[in-house]
């Protein structure tokens, strides 16, 4: 179980994340939705401990993991895999290394430097590629993939890990259509085959609703909605896209900021 209570983090006077709060049970797919600054970046990487939160609790399994230092708090990164927009790989190493870095924090300095892996993980490595569809790519480079398959390398390197809890950073938002219904579609595959917590910060309505099985929304740091996705109704959008009560069907699309017009279109 993760708990999430009173959650918050300034930077100055601004609160980018302002008293949050929120249960996860069990294997859930939890999307995270809202316009660019609505503080769902922050709230995963304070999750993740990338972000010290400036109040709160978060609560996994009943530890507090805002209090983890050390060991114990790479340990907890460990348990909690990170995945980001901008696939965060080291481009001029090959996708296996890659993915084998994903376990860099149970290796020693000396074997890391030389690139030296056991026998037994980088089967592991090629293992996870290939149930991704990708273990042809093992060899190259990961600059010289695409988006979509930089993207499944990443998801990869945070399955190295065997994580309880997988937190995706808007993992599609760089990509074209095509490739980011294969990267969603891996990402639900893999909650659904490993049982793995999963909370996805998403950009657009329609992805929540098709793969999210519950949609948390937030506006100015404050979460306005949590339900399923079938509640997303055209009155929650403009609670969480931050329409005005002037907005209606001739509105131009200067009027409303664009993923309200985009959520508008979609709830119609």
């Amino acid at each position: 179980m993760l708990q999430i209570k009173h959650v918050t983090r300034r930077f100055g006077a601004k609160a980018a994340v302002d008293h949050a709060s929120f249960t996860v049970e069990g294997a859930s797919f939890v999307g995270v939705i809202g316009r660019s600054g609505a503080g769902k970046s922050t709230l995963l990487r304070m999750i993740n401990r990338l972000t010290e939160a400036s109040e709160g609790e978060i609560l996994f399994e009943g530890r507090n993991i805002l209090a983890l230092q050390g060991a114990e708090k790479r340990a907890w990164q460990s348990q909690c895999a990170m995945i980001f927009q901008q696939f965060n790989l080291v481009p001029r190493m090959d996708v296996a290394s890659n993915v084998l870095h994903g376990i860099l924090n149970r290796r020693s300095t000396l074997a890391t430097m030389f690139n030296v892996w056991p026998q037994a993980d980088i089967l592991r490595a090629l293992s996870i590629l290939d149930r991704l569809g990708i273990s042809e790519q093992a060899p190259k480079r990961a600059e010289a993939l695409s988006g979509g398959q930089q993207q499944r390398v990443a998801i990869a390197r945070a399955l190295m890990q065997d994580p309880k809890i997988i937190l995706a950073d808007e993992p599609i938002a760089s990509l074209d259509p095509m490739n980011a219904q294969v990267v969603m579609d891996t990402l639900r595959r893999i909650h659904d085959e490993d049982g793995r917590m999963i909370l996805a910060n998403l950009h657009t309505l329609d992805t929540a609703r098709r793969y999210c099985d519950r949609v948390i929304g937030m506006r100015e740091g404050r979460i306005v909605f949590d339900g399923k996705p079938e509640q997303l109704t055209t009155s929650v959008a403009r609670d969480i896209y931050g329409a005005d009560d002037s907005f209606n069907e001739s509105a131009t699309s200067t009027a409303i900021p664009a993923e309200t017009a985009y959520a508008e279109t979609l709830l119609a």
